[in-house]
């Protein structure tokens, strides 16, 4: 633009110089200005115009790169059973990758190394591709992905606020949960007066769990849950669940599973976020056929969670649960967690837990657990 205004001025002085050289002289001007005016338009057809500079933000580098997190949970404790009464170890790291594929996909991968009896081991959580796109509020995942039998399966153990897993979800799905391979289709109900969210899962069958057995067998498994989501009020809301699933046992027979979960979540607005109450029930229901006989056993579990400053809150949990191929064992416990919420990248729990079983003697364990994030990482499924 500089550029421009020099050459036009040169040309503007020049036309008048010679202007009036020529006025002076009595030449006829017309000729003459016709000529000043060509060069001024082959000055002006030479001149590029650069784009003035904008102020608006560019898009960022790395935006197709995927967001990267890694999770620690590490673990140090007393248990009165078990060969190490005091034992500490680096219980799992996790990494997770998400990015959008497209506009029209979502991709999440979870990678984690497991610490054991002083061994790691690699494993692949979780991979799967999800759909954004789909017509009538209709969502698909395919790959490989924790169910969403219940409330708390589809969530990593890092999130819950609490040490250990209920027994009802060990005893029927074990430490892992239920994990599997395959697709998962979910729907948004429309429904007008509370939302309703209907999911139904098809994999592979798990080759290692308590209760279904597919790996050796062409049947598949099947799992399906109905959310239903409740507004009671701005500070109040309740969720019920019903949950299914149907699949081989390692007898080569069939076992169903019935779930059903209800929460009640408290969180008055004149108390800030900071103040929260939570109460949450969970039943799981089995009947197993065997060779012999047809198995029925059951589980549950009922906690209260209560947020009482921005970084304090604590869980009370009971535990009442069988086994899936036995109704005549029986386990029962209790259990307190106390949570610090350094940040929402740090947080340190101590949980104090009693367990009996049967006419086994009761045993006590204490863990203290320390959480820690870095990256990129998704918010919590509520």
């Amino acid at each position: 633009m500089n550029n421009l205004r020099r050459r036009t001025g040169s040309i503007l002085v020049s036309f008048v110089v010679t202007s009036t050289s020529i006025f002076a002289q009595g030449v006829d001007s017309t000729a003459t200005d016709s000529l000043l005016i060509r060069d001024l338009e082959r000055e002006l057809a030479n001149t590029v115009i650069s784009p003035a500079p904008t102020s608006g933000a560019r898009p960022p580098r790395n935006l197709m790169n995927p967001e990267i997190s890694v999770i620690g949970d590490f673990r140090a404790g007393y248990s009165s059973t078990g060969p190490r009464n005091v034992d500490a170890e680096m219980h799992e790291v996790e990494t997770a990758l998400r990015s959008a594929v497209d506009p029209y996909a979502r991709a999440d991968v979870f990678v984690a190394i497991h610490g054991e009896d002083g061994e790691f081991e690699f494993e692949l959580e979780e991979a799967y591709l999800t759909s954004l796109s789909l017509p009538f509020q209709l969502q698909l995942k395919a790959g490989k992905f924790r169910s969403g039998f219940g409330k708390i399966n589809r969530l990593h153990p890092h999130v819950l606020p609490y040490v250990d897993l209920p027994f009802a979800y060990r005893n029927f799905f074990g430490s892992d949960g239920l994990n599997d391979q395959g697709l998962s289709l979910s729907w948004l109900v429309p429904n007008p007066w509370f939302f309703q969210d209907l999911t139904i899962e098809v994999t592979r069958g798990p080759g290692e769990n308590e209760s279904f057995m597919g790996h050796e067998s062409n049947r598949l498994l099947y799992v399906s849950r109905l959310k239903n989501f409740w507004e009671l009020n701005p500070n109040a809301t309740v969720e019920l669940g019903l949950s299914g699933a149907v699949g081989p046992n390692e007898f080569g027979r069939t076992t169903l599973l019935g779930g059903l979960d209800v929460t009640y979540i408290w969180k008055p607005l004149q108390f800030n976020v900071y103040r929260s109450l939570t109460l949450q029930a969970e039943g799981v229901f089995s009947r197993q056929d065997s060779p012999t006989r047809v198995v029925r056993t059951w589980g549950g579990y009922a906690l209260a969670q209560y947020r009482f400053a921005r970084r304090w809150l604590t869980t009370m949990r009971v535990d009442v649960s069988d086994t899936p191929a036995d109704p005549d064992w029986n386990e029962r416990g209790f259990s307190v967690t106390a949570g610090w919420l350094l940040t929402e990248f740090q947080k340190i729990e101590i949980g104090l837990q009693t367990r009996e079983a049967n006419e086994m003697d009761s045993s006590v364990q204490a863990v203290v657990r320390a959480v820690f994030a870095i990256g990129s990482h998704g918010a919590h499924e509520y």
